[in-house]
């Protein structure tokens, strides 16, 4: 069966970040310019703390690419590092005082250091640029099938906007999120979202949101009810929650489902004729509570998920802590960071729900080629538009 699957490695202050994809059909066009565009829209957004200024991400294919096309080979991506410093004690000196919050203390102990400096640098929120070119390479294969992923910020804090998202208006909201600093497609929410990241940066604080990713165009039946482990809904929040600082992922309505009775949480099936040459077969819903999943599969409508992320856990002022050598109260030690990373969280669960969508897509289609890929892919259609098929013939007869 085919699939796909990356891995990353490298520190924030290493030499390099690599991402290795595998499973990668031959023949997808690897769009390099907007790969390289993903990854600075990454480093951007309102808030953010100086590293972005250093660094100035690019994806280099030094392997499984070539003439901008896969090769069906594995994918290697390096993110080259500028500030790369790991190793220099008086750049990066060793962290006594875990910060509440990060991965600090427990991978302290973990691995039986009172230096928390390998933990903070692995755990680092510097490890999604790699996410990102590997999500933003499973985009390159997705536009083959017309699927397009668009995500957003969705609130900061308590300011938040109330913009309905749908594929007709994608790309205005497009061209409106971009115009953002903050990623969100409302002029008026983005200004009160600036006051609100603004207000804790005077105060030496940080803030968090909640972001929002759409998936359209996605065909009925990915993902399996056969396999807890292959349930498309919770593949998405597992990858949605790996990134650094979530702390919930929703799908549709989420816990909202739990303040409604099922008749009005239950989204009414019905049948449009003139939309049958559409990837829903013609299976319309006037509400999608259910995000575009039931029962660990894709049910035509377009996939929803929504995330919450945390403040960002280095506060200026500092929060009580401890020494670790000496056990002693502290203060938390003050790393380089954000007031606000929200607007680039938003493009990393953007990526993160790609590459799941993508390698649910590899799974139910197979094919070595992008091009068998694609005739699985419109042969399963052709077919599921001809339902019901005849009963088998009985040849033992």
């Amino acid at each position: 069966m085919a699939t796909l699957t990356y891995s990353t490695a490298g520190e924030s202050h290493g030499p390099a970040l690599i991402a290795l994809v595998q499973g990668m059909p031959a023949g997808v066009p690897v769009d390099q310019e907007w790969i390289d565009a993903e990854m600075r829209r990454r480093q951007g957004g309102y808030g953010r703390g100086g590293r972005q200024r250093i660094e100035s991400d690019h994806a280099e294919f030094i392997a499984g690419v070539r003439l901008g096309r896969t090769t069906g080979a594995p994918i290697a991506v390096r993110i080259p590092n500028k500030d790369s410093r790991l190793d220099d004690l008086t750049r990066t000196p060793p962290v006594h005082r875990p910060r509440p919050g990060h991965a600090d203390l427990a991978g302290s102990v973990k691995w039986l250091t009172t230096d928390c400096r390998e933990t903070l640098e692995r755990a680092s929120a510097r490890e999604t640029a790699a996410r990102v070119a590997a999500g933003a390479l499973a985009s390159c294969l997705l536009r083959a099938f017309d699927i397009e992923v668009f995500a957003f910020v969705r609130s900061v804090l308590d300011a938040k906007t109330d913009a309905s998202i749908t594929h007709d208006a994608i790309a205005d909201l497009r061209t409106a999120r971009d115009a953002s600093e903050v990623y969100c497609p409302d002029e008026q929410a983005t200004k009160r979202m600036i006051e609100v990241i603004r207000a804790a940066k005077v105060d030496k604080d940080t803030v968090g949101g909640v972001v929002e990713a759409h998936a359209f165009n996605c065909p009925i039946g990915i993902g399996s009810c056969v396999d807890w482990r292959d349930k498309l809904d919770a593949r998405l929040a597992m990858a949605v929650m790996s990134v650094q600082a979530f702390k919930g992922v929703e799908i549709g309505l989420g816990f909202g489902c739990t303040q409604r009775r099922g008749s009005q949480v239950h989204d009414p099936i019905r049948f449009d004729r003139a939309r049958a040459d559409r990837p829903s077969l013609g299976f319309e819903r006037d509400t999608n509570n259910a995000g575009g999943v039931e029962g660990g599969m894709t049910n035509g409508q377009p996939v929803v998920v929504r995330a919450a992320m945390k403040p960002i856990s280095t506060i200026l002022r500092g929060l009580p802590s401890v020494d670790l050598n000496t056990k002693e109260p502290e203060t938390s030690q003050y790393e380089r960071s954000d007031i606000c990373a929200v607007s680039a969280a938003s493009v990393v669960v953007q990526h993160a729900v790609a590459f799941e969508i993508a390698r649910a897509m590899r799974e139910k289609f197979g094919g070595d080629s992008l091009l068998e890929m694609r005739q699985n892919y419109d042969a399963f259609l052709t077919t599921a538009r001809t339902l019901p098929l005849d009963p088998p013939t009985d040849t033992m007869a």
